[in-house]
């Protein structure tokens, strides 16, 4: 048996057991998701359309991986305009196993999963809610102390998180549009991350190509082939 599903704006048919690659989806590895909307199903030349979706049909599938796509570049120029344009994306995907095609509204076999995660929350909460009405007739003035000294805490991990990559040399930075592909966008991005020279660059080693690559919209490919290009003009 096949179904026609629809998740994240696209469709696709799939059968029991199939390893298929969706936008991404909020749950972790293992879990067990429900896809809803089932376009159609059928089995050989017996096909069964809905409309749009049929009614009682359900997908579920189990979460494999999750990842990313390959870095799809898009660069604008305007000719004479002295104007261009470089961003690159990189799509956030889910790689899943098809379980079961279920019709006529039959629950699905595996559902425990997702289960714990909704009520660990609730278990949680009335635990806090205890503590707390427990120590509040205690000592309330005592625990108004702790909620200032939170705040600045709360900043230096904001500060930490927002810290660039690289630690900027002193001095004055080097024009990095010269390299070839490396555009006025790109240019400021490398700058915000730390790396203003063509020494920077040049001295970059893999692990560093490879954390440019994970937190920003560059491929390793493209870092290589400036860190290459930098290395000539870090010579002059």
């Amino acid at each position: 048996m096949f179904a026609v599903i629809k998740t994240g704006g696209k469709q696709y048919r799939v059968a029991a057991n199939d390893l298929l690659k969706i936008e991404k989806l909020e749950a972790k590895v293992g879990d067990i998701v429900e896809i809803g909307n089932v376009l159609a199903h059928g089995e050989g030349e017996n096909v069964t359309f809905g409309a749009p979706f049929v009614d009682g049909a359900l997908v579920t599938a189990e979460v494999v991986e999750q990842g990313k796509n390959r870095t799809v570049i898009a660069f604008k120029k305007r000719r004479r305009q002295n104007s261009r344009r470089k961003i690159g994306h990189r799509q956030l995907l889910t790689t899943v196993r098809i379980a079961e095609i279920l019709l006529g509204g039959a629950k699905p076999s595996k559902k425990a999963a997702a289960k714990p995660e909704a009520k660990a929350p609730e278990a949680k909460a009335e635990v806090a809610a205890e503590a707390k009405a427990e120590a509040a007739p205690k000592e309330p003035k005592a625990k108004k102390e702790p909620k200032a000294e939170a705040a600045p805490k709360e900043e230096a991990k904001a500060e930490t998180a927002a810290a660039p990559l690289f630690k900027a040399p002193k001095g004055e930075p080097d024009d990095l549009t010269v390299i070839k592909g490396i555009g006025p966008v790109a240019a400021k991005d490398l700058a915000e991350q730390g790396i203003v020279t063509f020494a920077q660059l040049a001295k970059l080693t893999d692990k560093d190509v490879a954390k440019i690559d994970e937190h920003m919209p560059f491929s390793a490919d493209q870092i290589k082939d400036w860190r290459e290009q930098a290395k000539e003009l870090a010579k002059k």
